[in-house]
């Protein structure tokens, strides 16, 4: 997952609005979003090369997504990321609890972000940041860098949620995750991937044919009743829409 804009206490109907776009390498296998049969209360895609996940939430509410850290050249760490989001649907404890075991078990993962949340609390954590935190009511944003870090395409998904949560529907947030539109050059940051790869990476919808965005996902989370849709897409672009509402369980 490499571009999450989230709204948090800051519609009245939902408490938790999510538009996220996950990029990968297109050969990478992927299942789309089902619930899990050994897990029936968990809704999630699932990396089908390392088990875990990239987004999902419970029947109950807990919910988790996850984004990489772009470091080119840095040594990959031991265990999946991906592992992390699965870790807190399948677990019972606090976010803030899980944010911090993770902090104290970072070292053994490439760099990355992760948000984890049930009904009373939203974290970040990240082994590239000093400590976990509480996410704030409001509108944030974050791609493969640290929370809230005003890159282009962090800027333009924070301002387009800001801008849906007047009529917050899943046609209003596929939409603003569909911009291709490439960053002026005067606006990239330097991530060591060289120009021509930074134009590629900087809108919300990467295009290309070996990488690109898979999947958005839009999660609509009210106290009564969760609603969560994906897109998945081939490399050209094209591909199929899942949605699921249910009535949130105690």
């Amino acid at each position: 997952m490499c571009l999450i804009a989230l709204a948090w206490q800051a519609h009245p109907e939902y408490p938790l609005i999510v538009a996220a776009n996950r990029d990968e390498f297109h050969r990478r296998p992927a299942q789309a979003a089902r619930f899990w049969p050994e897990a029936p209360a968990l809704l999630a895609g699932r990396d089908l090369a390392a088990g875990g996940t990239w987004l999902g939430i419970t029947r109950t509410g807990r919910f988790a997504a996850l984004t990489n850290v772009r470091e080119p050249g840095a040594p990959q760490g031991s265990r999946s990321r991906g592992l992390l989001v699965s870790g807190f649907l399948q677990g019972a404890d606090s976010p803030q609890a899980y944010a911090a075991a993770v902090a104290a078990d970072g070292a053994h993962y490439s760099g990355f972000n992760l948000l984890v949340g049930d009904a009373g609390s939203l974290w970040w954590v990240s082994n590239r940041a000093p400590a976990p935190m509480p996410v704030t009511p409001g509108v944030h944003a974050l791609s493969n860098h640290l929370f809230n870090t005003p890159w282009p395409k962090v800027q333009r998904a924070r301002d387009g949620l800001t801008a849906a949560l007047a009529a917050p529907t899943p046609e209003a947030l596929f939409a603003l995750l569909a911009d291709d539109r490439a960053a002026p050059d005067d606006e990239l940051p330097d991530t060591g991937v060289g120009l021509a790869m930074e134009r590629l990476l900087s809108p919300p919808f990467i295009r290309s044919g070996g990488y690109g965005t898979r999947c958005s996902s839009v999660l609509l989370a009210g106290r009564e009743r969760i609603f969560f849709a994906e897109q998945t897409f081939t490399p050209d672009g094209e591909g199929e829409r899942s949605a699921f509402g249910f009535r949130r369980e105690a």
